[in-house]
C-alpha cells in the first residue's frame, strides 16, 4: 500500500467520530481544484504499514476509526486486506473516493469493510470531464457507484466542491436529480491549500454558495453547505 501521509486526530472527517485519516497515493482524476495535488502521482511510499499498524495499536481506545483517503485510494487493488486488518483491530473505517471504481467498491462494501463512505459528486453529468480533467470523466463508473451506494446498506454521504467558474445553479440541479433520495449531501467551499493543481481559481461568496444550495434543496431537502 502506497500510504502518503498520516492526520494522528480529526474530529472533523468521519462523522460523530474521533479518528486519524491515512493518505494514499495516486489519482486518476486531474480535478483542477484538488487540494492535495502532491498526492496525484504515485511515488514511493512515505509512510509504512508497519508503522501506521504501530500507531493504531497504541491508539487502541482513543481512536473510533480510521478515515482512508487520497488520492484515489481504490487505485490500490490491496485495499481490502488493509482494511482487513484495520477492521481487526477494532476500528471503524470511512472511505473517501471519486466513485471511479465501483466494482472494488463493492467489494469492500459486501465485505462488510466499510462503516462510511464519502463519495465526491464533482459536477453534473455533462460537465465530468471538463471537471476531473479526464477525456470520459469515468461517469458510467461514477453513476454505478451512485447506484451501489443508494441502494445499499452502508451509510454514505455525496458532496460536492463549489468553484467558481465551474459550477452554476442549472448543474446544482442537474446533480440533485441525480442523486435525488440520497440522504446526506454536503456542498464544500474550495480553498486554496496550497498545493491546488491549477492557481488561480475561487470559491463563490456566502449569498452565492446559499442560491447554489437552493438549487439542490428541491431534490435533496437534507442538503447543507460546509465549511463555510
Amino acid at each position: 500500500m502506497e500510504l502518503r501521509g498520516l492526520q494522528k486526530t480529526t474530529l472533523l472527517d468521519f462523522p460523530g467520530r474521533v479518528a486519524c485519516t491515512v493518505f494514499t497515493g495516486g489519482c486518476n482524476f486531474r480535478c483542477p481544484f484538488c487540494h492535495n495535488a502532491s498526492l496525484l502521482h504515485s511515488k514511493e511510499a512515505e509512510l509504512t504499514e508497519e508503522k501506521l499498524f504501530s500507531f493504531l495499536d497504541k491508539r487502541r481506545g482513543i481512536l473510533d476509526g480510521v478515515c482512508i483517503t487520497g488520492g484515489e485510494p481504490l487505485l490500490h487493488r490491496d485495499m481490502a486486506p488493509f482494511i482487513s486488518r484495520i477492521k481487526e483491530m477494532g476500528f471503524l473505517v470511512k472511505l473517501d473516493t471519486n466513485g471511479s471504481f465501483p466494482s472494488r467498491l463493492r467489494e469492500l462494501c459486501e465485505a462488510g469493510l466499510l462503516d462510511y463512505v464519502a463519495m465526491d459528486i464533482k459536477n453534473s453529468p455533462e460537465k465530468y470531464p471538463l471537471t476531473t480533467g479526464t477525456g470520459t470523466g469515468f461517469l458510467a463508473e461514477v453513476q454505478q457507484s451512485v447506484s451501489l451506494l443508494m441502494k445499499g446498506s452502508v451509510p454514505y454521504e455525496f458532496r460536492t466542491t463549489l468553484v467558481r467558474g465551474f459550477h452554476t445553479e442549472e448543474d446544482m440541479r442537474k446533480i440533485g436529480a441525480w442523486i435525488q433520495g440520497a440522504p446526506r449531501y454536503y456542498l464544500q467551499q474550495f480553498t486554496d491549500s496550497g498545493d491546488v493543481l491549477e492557481e488561480g481559481l475561487s470559491a463563490f461568496d456566502k449569498k452565492e454558495s446559499e442560491a447554489l444550495l437552493a438549487a439542490v434543496l428541491p431534490f435533496v431537502p437534507t442538503a447543507a453547505l460546509r465549511g463555510l
